[in-house]
């Protein structure tokens, strides 16, 4: 049976978005994973975040009490990224911009639709209309 450590640790800023069955990255941690943990080599970055939706192989999935004390190498840049800062979704403009498309194409058909061009000069069309 595995011991469980039940009352370590402090209580952290990151929030608590647990995924049944990831655990952290550190050996013999066997606390819920609440964040991940990737980083940007060409940048010397780590960037520590909100937990992923799926496991990745080069990201590291951290417990609340291990990417709280996370430290990055020497001369390392460590980017914390707050719940608040995650795009979580479509915006309101997205929504609009979506249902704006909708309703553009449940219309119907316009009178252009129902003519076919005949002739060309420059810039203008010489149109018929298709039921003649």
């Amino acid at each position: 049976m595995r011991r469980r450590n039940a009352g370590r640790g402090a209580a952290c800023a990151l929030p608590s978005l647990v995924v049944k069955g990831r655990r952290c990255s550190r050996n013999a941690c066997t606390r819920s994973a609440t964040a991940t943990l990737t980083y940007v080599y060409a940048d010397s970055t780590a960037v520590l975040g909100p937990l992923a939706t799926y496991a990745e192989p080069h990201c590291y999935d951290l417990c609340a009490e291990h990417a709280e004390r996370l430290t990055a190498p020497r001369g390392w840049e460590v980017l914390r990224l707050a719940q608040d800062q995650v795009d979580l979704g479509p915006s309101p403009d997205d929504l609009s911009a979506l249902a704006d498309a909708v309703r553009e194409a449940g219309r119907p058909a316009s009178v252009q639709d129902s003519m076919i061009e005949v002739g060309r000069r420059g810039h203008l069309r010489v149109l018929r209309s298709v039921e003649e």
